[in-house]
């Protein structure tokens, strides 16, 4: 039977649910209509992306007909041109369970053009995917690799734990004139990068992280104005 309680039960879902709050003193203070609505698209973006509702993200309402993403991580960079291609990624990370991920404090600059900011980032991740590139495991060739270079024992990770992995990224979201978001440019931070063995029954699935944001993710709105 489904978990409809939406209750935090442990300190990673009070993080968790209360990964938008920074965002929202800053909405709440912000004059501007166009920056505000700037930050709106990005408070729900990101809760319907951890969600896994991607689709209603990436709708004509939120998003650019042709967005672009540049991602940076482990020295790697992944680079996604158009709809199709963005919609795959999501579609990958939704079917490994990978788009459960959260932010810390997170400190942001809004302009006409879009916002740029930096945050700390945590993800649960299991053992038989770590590697320097989480987002290299989406696929199977790229999840071969994952478990080869960290997926075991010997190399200090157990493929069937889990794992709670944090680091700092800097983000610049630039945005059209509309409020609609154009892409993401997302950078990690290497040496932020903090690995720690977590007990399987604190994992947030991604069932789990749709019952816990469901009762805050409409709080601004459905970006359709």
């Amino acid at each position: 039977m489904p978990d409809s309680d939406a209750s935090p039960r442990n300190d990673y879902e009070r993080e968790f649910v209360a990964m938008m709050a920074d965002v929202d003193v800053l909405i709440e203070s912000i004059t501007n209509p166009h920056h505000r609505k700037i930050l709106v698209n990005y408070r729900r973006h990101g809760l319907l992306e951890v969600a896994g509702r991607y689709a209603e993200l990436l709708a004509p309402t939120m998003t650019v007909e042709e967005p672009a993403y540049r991602i940076v991580e482990g020295g790697k960079t992944t680079l996604l041109t158009g709809m199709a291609q963005v919609r795959a990624f999501y579609e990958s990370l939704h079917a490994l369970d990978m788009l459960v991920m959260w932010t810390g404090r997170q400190r942001m600059a809004v302009h006409d053009w879009g916002f740029a900011g930096e945050a700390q980032f945590s993800q649960f991740v299991p053992g038989r995917m770590m590697a320097d590139n989480v987002f290299a495991a989406v696929g199977g060739e790229a999840q071969a690799q994952a478990q080869a270079e960290g997926g075991n024992k010997e190399g200090g990770v157990d493929p069937d734990a889990w794992y709670l992995v944090r680091r700092t990224f800097a983000f610049v979201w630039p945005y059209a004139a509309d409020g609609r978001m154009i892409g993401e440019h997302v950078y990690e931070d290497p040496a932020t990068k903090t690995v720690e063995r977590v007990d399987k029954d604190v994992v947030i699935t991604g069932a789990r992280a749709a019952v816990l944001l469901a009762p805050i993710i409409d709080k601004y709105g459905r970006c359709e104005d």
